[in-house]
């Protein structure tokens, strides 16, 4: 069993929970956004606040910081984007007419897997508050430790090529220009909400005519809980195709540009490969006991996160699992993978390290009171032979750790 990590510093000025972070491209400042409905910039350096970004109206689902601007979104239905310098809204995104994000969640009936019980429910389909035990973890809802219900977090908006993309409650996903706030697509056919999205570049498609033609201006894959992910054209905002096949809402995606497959995650506990091009179902990675929440894919290799407790590690190419990750008391709810380290998060309040090739455990992070959301590794850390490693987690507070 791996030892303890010990934390480097704890940002806890938020006056509730945090539901994402993000770090800068150059690891000198931290994003998070959190439940009180603001965001908040760090310094990654002493862990000071360097900036408060108030004006949302909701709590903050999800984050996104690059080098000149931050975005949030929100509960309010509404997208911003933030001067990381003065702290000063730049622009509002509006349009969306639910709440803006890519929520992780779970299928709308209870789920129990073998050995545990812990209910998966979809907060779109119930009011607050869940009939939940405080402090349990439900990945989309859950109670935490005062008794509150809460929706669970979110994962991320899009940036690329001075285009945002979004996705929302409200059953669309939107493309907006950066610099000008103008939505200038609107993608409609998800019979349900849009939990997850990944966006493929025209120059990383092939240039036959028939797929220039179509993918002229990029693809859009999206995840809903109707059980489907779709492909859309960026440019014409037309369904290019709808991969049919898993049982249950869809919760996570990949995509992998180069041979253009898109891996996608259900609480049918499988992962499925799909060539968004052509639509065509590659294969089904079967093993999880329960539903599959989060994927990662490095070097030809899946890993997955699941509310049964295990990470599992995947050849992306044939479907064959060839490691298992336990340790966990609870959901894995968050992955992280850096130079040959895998970060975990988990309802169980923990964030652990495990040697990727061997799955040993490494360290075990202590010190948050509830679900680890997030993971982040400081993308300036390329040295791995030495002992301080940093990552940063976050739940109810932000922590820096050293492994």
């Amino acid at each position: 069993m791996g030892g303890g990590g010990s934390a480097l510093r704890v940002c806890a000025d938020h006056r509730g929970g945090i539901n994402w972070l993000s770090l800068s491209p150059d690891g000198q400042r931290l994003l998070t956004g959190s439940e009180d409905g603001t965001a908040r910039l760090w310094s990654t350096a002493d862990g000071q606040c360097c900036a408060l970004l108030q004006g949302h109206e909701s709590y903050v689902t999800f984050c996104q910081l690059e080098d000149e601007a931050a975005f949030t979104c929100s509960a309010d239905c509404t997208i911003r984007r933030w001067d990381v310098l003065t702290g000063q809204c730049l622009q509002v995104y509006r349009g969306h007419t639910s709440i803006v994000n890519r929520l992780k969640t779970l299928h709308p009936q209870k789920l129990f897997n073998p050995g545990q019980d812990e209910r998966v429910v979809l907060p779109y389909l119930l009011p607050r508050p869940l009939p939940t035990a405080p402090g349990e973890l439900l990945w989309g809802c859950w109670r935490d430790p005062s008794g509150a219900s809460k929706l669970g977090p979110c994962c991320r908006i899009l940036v690329a090529n001075n285009q945002l993309f979004s996705s929302s409650y409200d059953r669309t996903a939107r493309v907006w220009s950066v610099d000008k706030g103008q939505m200038s697509q609107e993608f409609r056919g998800h019979r349900n909400c849009m939990l997850t999205l990944a966006y493929s570049a025209p120059w990383d498609l092939p240039s036959t005519p028939c797929v220039e033609e179509a993918a002229a201006g990029g693809l859009l894959v999206t995840g809903s809980t109707d059980g489907t992910a779709k492909v859309w054209q960026v440019a014409s905002g037309c369904c290019h195709q709808t991969l049919r096949g898993h049982t249950g809402a869809v919760l996570c995606l990949v995509l992998d540009t180069p041979s253009h497959t898109a891996f996608t995650g259900s609480t049918d506990a499988t992962i499925r490969a799909w060539d968004i091009l052509s639509g065509e179902q590659l294969r089904v990675f079967r093993e999880h006991q329960g539903s599959v929440i989060c994927l990662e894919l490095v070097n030809r290799l899946v890993y997955s996160g699941s509310a049964d407790r295990t990470v599992k590690c995947w050849l992306a190419d044939t479907g064959e699992c060839v490691r298992t990750f336990t340790a966990h008391r609870r959901n894995v709810s968050a992955l992280k993978y850096h130079a040959g380290t895998l970060f975990t998060g988990s309802g169980d309040a923990c964030a652990r390290a495990f040697d990727a090739q061997s799955g040993e455990l490494r360290r075990v992070f202590r010190g948050h009171t509830f679900i680890i959301n997030c993971i982040q590794q400081d993308p300036k850390d390329h040295d791995w032979t030495r002992q301080e490693r940093k990552v940063t987690t976050t739940a109810g507070v932000v922590k820096g750790e050293t492994l």
